[in-house]
């Protein structure tokens, strides 16, 4: 499950902004809209927990990656505004509610002293998955010559396959503990929350802006594109594995703080680039700090009660996405057109913020103990 989805959604990101560019004529407002509009069903994430009243977590994970596949497949076929408009939003509904629950199922199937390692391996199959895709795109288009239509279309196709075998070839598997039906906001979960919404308006400068300068500003083909994240992958695939081990080693609270620190500088790198080159390698350190992620859900994990992972999966996505519904539009707007240097500047000071945040993580996170300064709960017994 964690290698269908990528596949599909890296090659949905890897033509996004030539195709939008060469094909629907967007400018930095309409792919703010369009980012903007995909960033919505992430806000709906925490309906999730509804949907498991009469769906069980596996199933819904393997139909919500059949939606994913299916949007992307249909990309192609629509170029232009509104076109891309519908086919991003049936896209996304299958995305956010697919990564829910794939977080939700790690969290309770994973012990919490291999966790780190396990989401680590994840990674890694997420990213081979992802060099598989962008190898397609660069072949596709350099050798084979395939339009965009035909790289969206067997793109989005392997992922509904993919689903299918796995609905037919795997049992049905249930957590340790049976999951809470219901939206649940806990006092002592506080700083997992501001983490969580922080990372999701600092992920939209790399995840909308980023890309975009290497195409408006520097000119980088669909090809090379795919190239730069074919190297993203590549390393990610190696790294993510041994940083599961890191983070076991030193902690939660360091791993985050090395994160931010580096995304600061990464972040302020891209405000003031000039260089192709260095834009490039830029956008390879960004993707690889974006790795420490395992962190964070690891310390979720550690501080949560059991029976409230899924419904604390679907609420943080919809925390992660509530900047990530506003941030595309109004820096592609505003901030853009007056220069694209002010909206890194504004992404270096949301990972300042969150590395104030991270010295907040105590070095041993467990339930009682999920802050340094702030609300500390009483042990989940005593609850």
């Amino acid at each position: 499950m964690a290698a269908a989805a990528p596949f599909s959604f890296s090659i949905w990101m890897a033509l996004l902004n030539n195709f939008t560019h060469d094909y629907a004529n967007f400018g930095g407002t309409e792919i703010g809209i369009l980012q903007s509009l995909r960033e919505i069903p992430g806000f709906l994430a925490f309906t999730a927990v509804f949907v498991l009243l009469i769906l069980r977590e596996q199933v819904f994970a393997v139909l919500s990656l059949s939606l994913l596949g299916l949007g992307v497949a249909l990309t192609g076929f629509f170029p232009s505004e509104y076109g891309l408009y519908f086919t991003t939003v049936v896209m996304s509904i299958g995305f956010h509610y697919f990564e829910t629950i794939q977080m939700s199922l790690s969290l309770q199937w994973l012990p919490k002293e291999i966790a780190p390692k396990a989401l680590g391996w994840q990674m890694s199959a997420k990213s081979v998955a992802s060099i598989a895709a962008y190898g397609l795109v660069w072949l596709g288009l350099e050798l084979l010559g395939l339009e965009f239509a035909w790289l969206y279309a067997i793109g989005g196709g392997v992922t509904v396959a993919l689903a299918l075998y796995i609905w037919a070839a795997f049992p049905r598997h249930d957590g340790h503990e049976v999951q809470h039906k219901k939206i649940i906001l806990r006092k002592r979960y506080w700083l997992y929350y501001a983490l969580t919404f922080m990372g999701g308006a600092r992920r939209q400068i790399f995840v909308v802006f980023a890309g975009f300068l290497l195409v408006s500003k520097f000119g980088y083909s669909a090809s090379e594109v795919a190239a730069l994240y074919l190297i993203n992958h590549l390393i990610t695939s190696f790294v993510a594995p041994m940083l599961g081990s890191v983070i076991s080693r030193f902690g939660e609270r360091n791993a985050l703080i090395f994160e931010y620190i580096g995304l600061i500088a990464v972040f302020l790198g891209y405000a003031y680039v000039a260089a192709p080159e260095v834009a490039a390698v830029l956008y390879v350190l960004d993707h690889l700090f974006f790795s420490f992620a395992i962190a964070q859900k690891s310390y979720l994990q550690k501080i949560a009660d059991a029976r409230d992972i899924a419904a604390t999966s679907s609420v943080s996505f919809s925390i992660n996405h509530i900047a990530a519904v506003v941030i595309p539009f109004l820096f592609g707007a505003f901030l853009w057109p007056i220069s694209p240097a002010y909206v890194f500047v504004a992404g270096a000071i949301m990972a300042g913020i969150s590395l104030i945040l991270s010295f907040n993580v105590p070095r041993t996170p467990m339930p009682g103990n999920e802050v340094v300064v702030g609300h500390r709960s009483a042990p989940i017994a005593a609850e």
